[in-house]
């Protein structure tokens, strides 16, 4: 006899046919919260990782010079940190014009610890908010208006990320994981809160302008690679 009740239904397993081997229920969730939460896409394979120059590119730097440019981005702007890099979303296409930027602001003949990541790139997708990592408890619930690491989101001058970050453990057990210091909203469409060219002079409803924040990062990188050159011994002769 034909059965009148169907069969349960499996959970909709959210990893991409190509991942190797069988990511962990982990990877799966991460990658479920980006594609499904916040509609963005993410690259096959394990850890999950997110495709640059759709809908965002990022600008790598040091920590450091990431912080001394957090003011000029305003409400909604994504940042992420990963061990002593700090990734700043900005709008696709800003990778293509950062060389010609640095050297409209004169700083294109000095090598900078900045680069930026666009078309073709991909960066690893930082563990959503909430996420514990392997191996520790859940942490406690983040005071309000403060970010899983416990700093300001939006406003005032962020506290140091503190040192066990760049031990964290990712959901495939790797060390280093990146994680949200400012997470992207779920629901909310991240590209009018990019940091954008076009914002010079404040043209694009409140976008957040791409120079202001490329000249502060380079100033902070040029005096980061001061003090490492004062720093270094003198050569003996």
């Amino acid at each position: 006899m034909v059965p009148t009740v169907p069969s349960p239904r499996r959970p909709l397993d959210t990893s991409h046919p190509s991942d190797s081997g069988h990511p962990s229920h982990a990877s799966r969730a991460v990658r479920h919260w980006y594609e499904n939460e916040l509609g963005w896409p993410t690259v096959p394979g394990t850890p999950v990782a997110l495709p640059t120059g759709l809908r965002f590119d990022v600008l790598d730097a040091p920590v450091e010079a990431g912080y001394a440019a957090l003011r000029h981005l305003g409400p909604g702007s994504p940042v992420a940190v990963r061990a002593d890099r700090m990734r700043i979303l900005v709008a696709a296409g800003s990778a293509d014009e950062l060389p010609g930027l640095l050297d409209w602001l004169e700083w294109g003949a000095l090598a900078l610890d900045l680069r930026a990541i666009g078309e073709g790139g991909r960066i690893e997708a930082p563990l959503p908010p909430g996420t514990f990592t392997l191996g520790t408890s859940a942490p406690a619930a983040p005071a309000p208006g403060t970010s899983v690491l416990g700093t300001p989101r939006l406003a005032g001058t962020p506290v140091p990320v503190p040192a066990h970050t760049s031990a964290d453990t990712a959901p495939d057990g790797s060390q280093g994981a990146a994680v949200w210091l400012r997470p992207p909203e779920p629901g909310c469409e991240v590209e009018p809160s990019l940091p954008t060219l076009s914002a010079l002079g404040g043209g694009v409803g409140g976008a957040p302008d791409l120079v202001r924040l490329v000249d502060t990062m380079a100033t902070e990188c040029h005096r980061i690679r001061l003090r490492r050159s004062c720093a270094q011994p003198l050569a003996m002769s």
